[in-house]
């Protein structure tokens, strides 16, 4: 059964939560993307809920949990700091952190950060910090395929969102380009998943928009190239915790690209390619996501989704 309950964090910035498991088993933390909640993790929540304290917390901006105005609150080190802030509420580790699109913008720099206070890092089609900048610096297939990040960053994108009862974040979710019609779990968007949706968004969209807004990883244009004088040290993006990449191939906007090179930054790493598989591949494939979390945590869960 999934729990609903609010953390207040020290930043005064408040998390609503879904939960399940024991209170006091080991945790393992999810972290939702755009234009997501914590919701699109129920499935995983219920299904390691027999050994773990499962916990997916909205991230500030979304659904009931705190949403600043200012797009300066959503950098990343305010991001990362709510993370840091809720673990140590949950007695400072976590077996694994689990993250897909965004959130697993967050769990990279978390990773960088923070090592000690996780075992594992399970990512799910989020680009490491690193190639992301390499390919939108260099490769211009990868460039238009995160084109969009530059029309979420307008003024106005949060209006245009919510117009014509939400038709653009539609698109988002089942636009064309996510490969064939007939992939695997291609049907996932049923009408009560899409309440779901409709719910989480009537709540407001600034706050999920601010962080494309905030962030400097996005494909130069010609009013803005500040992107090609940007680099990393090496010391922000090594990673020096065991990490399992999970990566659909069939997504439109994080190309191929973003995954090669990866052990460059990741001396322990797993890379796990499924193929036929789009973006929103929790919700066409979640047996093969708790196969694939399972594997990370070297453990046989017998439970069903």
């Amino acid at each position: 059964m999934i729990e609903k309950f609010a953390i207040e964090l020290p930043n005064k910035i408040s998390l609503s939560c879904r939960a399940a498991g024991p209170e006091y088993a080991p945790v393992l933390l999810f972290l939702h993307g755009f234009p997501e909640a914590a919701f699109v993790w129920d499935d995983m929540l219920e299904h390691f809920s027999r050994y773990y304290r499962c916990i997916a917390p909205n991230l500030r901006g979304y659904e009931r949990s705190s949403k600043p105005e200012e797009v300066e609150a959503y950098r990343a080190k305010h991001l990362v700091a709510d993370i840091a802030a809720l673990i140590n509420q949950l007695d400072g580790r976590v077996e694994a952190l689990v993250a897909h699109d965004w959130g697993g913008a967050v769990a990279w720099n978390f990773a960088v950060q923070h090592p000690k206070m996780l075992k594992r890092l399970v990512i799910i089609n989020s680009p490491h910090p690193a190639t992301f900048l390499r390919e939108l610096k260099t490769n211009p297939a990868q460039q238009a395929a995160s084109a969009y990040m530059n029309f979420l960053s307008r003024p106005d994108a949060s209006h245009l969102l919510e117009g014509d009862h939400y038709e653009l974040l539609w698109h988002f979710l089942q636009g064309p380009g996510d490969i064939d019609a007939d992939r695997p779990g291609a049907d996932w968007l049923t009408e009560p998943l899409k309440n779901q949706y409709r719910e989480v968004w009537s709540l407001g969209l600034h706050g999920p928009v601010n962080y494309y807004r905030a962030s400097p990883m996005k494909p130069p244009t010609e009013e803005n190239r500040s992107l090609m004088q940007l680099e990393f040290p090496r010391e922000h993006v090594v990673v020096n915790v065991p990490t399992r990449v999970i990566w659909a191939e069939g997504d439109s906007a994080l190309l191929p690209g973003l995954v090669e090179g990866l052990d460059e930054f990741i001396p322990d790493l797993t890379l796990v390619r499924i193929p036929r598989a789009s973006h929103w591949v929790i919700h066409e494939q979640p047996e093969r996501i708790a196969q694939e979390i399972e594997a990370a945590l070297a453990v046989e869960v017998q439970t069903t989704i």
